[in-house]
C-alpha cells in the first residue's frame, strides 16, 4: 500500500470526497459505491485512521449523504469550490493540521474532483491511495483513463479490503474480529 512498509493509522487520513446525493444519482453504479464507501468509512473509523469529508458547493448541491456521515460521528465536513480538495484553503490548512503522510481516497467523481485532489496530493508530497472499488464517475471509461495517469504518476490504486487488512497486518489485532464481520456484512450486501 506505501512505500513505507511502517506506515500507521497515525500517517494516513481517509478523505471521502463529495459523497453528496446529487452526486451518488449521476454516477454508475451509485448504490454498490455508496456500499463499499461505508464499508470503507466503518473500517478506517473502527481500526483509528482519521476522516474527513469534503462537499462540493453544499449550499447548492447539498451535503454529504446522512447515513454515511453516521458512520463516522465527528468527521469534519468541509465544503469547498475548487474541484481539487486540496485547492481549498479551508481543507488544505486541515489536512496539514493533521499531518498525515499518506492520503486513503474515496468518493466522486473519479475523473474531476478525486482525480484533481490526487494530483495536488502527489504534488505536495502526500503517498496517495485510491480505494478502486470505492469511487465512481458518470462515465466510466473517463474513470479508467484517469487512474492509468495517476498510477503512472505514481499513486497506488488498490480495494478497500487489501488496504484494510494490510492495516490490520495479522489475526491479533484487536479490530481484526469487527473487521472480518464488517467483510463478511459487506459482501453480504453485494
Amino acid at each position: 500500500m506505501s512505500s513505507t512498509p511502517s506506515a500507521t493509522v497515525a500517517d494516513l487520513l481517509l478523505l471521502c470526497v463529495d459523497l453528496q446525493p446529487v452526486f451518488l444519482k449521476a454516477v454508475a453504479d451509485s448504490a454498490a459505491l455508496q456500499r463499499r464507501c461505508a464499508f470503507a468509512i466503518q473500517a478506517a473509523a473502527g481500526l483509528g485512521v482519521p476522516l474527513l469529508f469534503t462537499e462540493q458547493v453544499p449550499q447548492k448541491l447539498g451535503g454529504t449523504a446522512p447515513e454515511l456521515l453516521a458512520l463516522a460521528p465527528g468527521a469534519p465536513v468541509l465544503g469547498k469550490n475548487a474541484f481539487s480538495a486540496l485547492g481549498d484553503e479551508g481543507i488544505r490548512q486541515d489536512i496539514a493540521a493533521r499531518k498525515p503522510e499518506h492520503l486513503l481516497l474515496c468518493g466522486i467523481e473519479t475523473s474531476v474532483c478525486v482525480y484533481q485532489t490526487a494530483v495536488d496530493a502527489l504534488a505536495a508530497g502526500f503517498a496517495v491511495t485510491l480505494l478502486s472499488d470505492c469511487l465512481s464517475a458518470r462515465r466510466p471509461e473517463d474513470a479508467r483513463v484517469c487512474l492509468d495517469a495517476l498510477t503512472r504518476a505514481g499513486a497506488h490504486v488498490l480495494p478497500s479490503e487489501t488496504v484494510f487488512y494490510s492495516l490490520l497486518r495479522d489475526v491479533t489485532h484487536p479490530f481484526f474480529k469487527a473487521y472480518t464481520q464488517l467483510v463478511k456484512t459487506a459482501t453480504s450486501a453485494a
